[in-house]
């Protein structure tokens, strides 16, 4: 290891520990309740796991869309070890995702396959939650309250779904959708930071992005499109099962915002997946959207314990049986005829 590379972990180790530190208030708030938890609803949490479970369904899909494979075993293993890994380790999403590469080339997939893979299917998960804030416009302006039952949230769901779709697929087929958010997204950013020199080519990012999930994905992009917005929406129904298992019944349109700003703040580098920005960011845009404080930092406690902690140990678990299974056996992996 060279000098410069120990200076660099060393610096990301202290940004680490003082994000850590500066956040520890939000996550002793949140794991304080943890004696609280016999106050939910306990029939909610099998919901939630199956609902997580489909979130993670959902994201396999992709992946093996993207890779074009047809073993659903080494994206599985590999996807819930590095997702463990990148939540334990400082820089999660960049060590997530090397390690995700490597573990699938070690079992025969060609370099070039598994990085055009991965890379598409990130670029399209990722667009498809930046649509949430789009999609909650119009929910804010009709949405009813959760509390008038299932039926009706599963409504709101299946309408969140289809309108993702459309949107995705209108970004798909033609080029105005993504040059209009392009252009939106660009106008906002150089508000907010007028300091920073101005972003002016944000659309053509945007298509050139879209055109490398196109060539990758070929004509099974609405497939990988209807599993990325269904990864999305089953997390984001997991986090209302958290609010109704503690009795809260905020609008969807507003918890849709909050979840939007958690999943954001979860690609923080700073700290292993997002620890605290995600506690600290969830309870607050909760309670922005109506939910007391008590019931806020329970349900934030919830839906973390089923979406973030529990995965861990299942990754460690995933990382032997992929040994055990795959790399053992596998071909080297190569571009050759790839």
């Amino acid at each position: 290891m060279t000098a410069s590379m120990i200076v660099r972990r060393g610096a990301l180790l202290a940004i680490t520990g003082v994000s850590l530190y500066l956040l520890a208030p939000a996550i002793l708030n949140v794991f304080g309740a943890w004696d609280r938890l016999e106050d939910i609803n306990p029939l909610w949490f099998p919901a939630m796991l199956l609902l997580q479970a489909g979130s993670y369904a959902c994201m396999w899909g992709v992946q093996r869309l993207a890779l074009r494979t047809h073993a659903w075993g080494p994206v599985i293993t590999s996807q819930l070890t590095s997702n463990a890994f990148g939540r334990i380790v400082p820089g999660g999403v960049a060590a997530s995702g090397a390690m995700q590469y490597a573990m699938l080339t070690r079992t025969g997939i060609p370099a070039s396959a598994a990085a055009s893979g991965m890379t598409a299917s990130s670029v399209l998960v990722f667009a498809t939650l930046c649509a949430l804030p789009v999609l909650a416009v119009p929910a804010m302006l009709g949405g009813a309250p959760v509390d008038r039952g299932l039926a009706t949230a599963a409504g709101i769901g299946a309408g969140v779904f289809a309108l993702m779709f459309a949107l995705g697929a209108a970004c798909v087929v033609s080029d105005r959708p993504l040059i209009v958010i392009g252009r939106a997204a660009q106008w906002i950013r150089n508000r907010v930071r007028p300091r920073r020199e101005p972003l002016t080519d944000l659309p053509r990012r945007l298509l050139r992005e879209r055109d490398i999930v196109m060539e990758v994905l070929g004509r099974k992009w609405w497939q990988a499109l209807l599993l990325a917005s269904g990864r999305w929406l089953l997390d984001y129904a997991t986090l209302l099962a958290a609010l109704s298992a503690v009795g809260a019944h905020p609008r969807p349109s507003l918890v849709l915002l909050a979840f939007f700003a958690a999943q954001l703040l979860g690609t923080m580098p700073l700290t292993p997946g997002g620890l605290g920005f995600v506690e600290a960011g969830l309870t607050g845009t909760l309670a922005l959207a109506g939910v007391p404080g008590g019931p806020a930092v329970l349900a934030t406690l919830a839906y973390r314990l089923v979406s973030f902690w529990l995965p861990i140990p299942a990754g460690g678990v995933t990382y032997l049986v992929h040994r055990r299974l795959y790399e053992r056996t596998a071909e080297p992996a190569s571009d050759a005829g790839g």
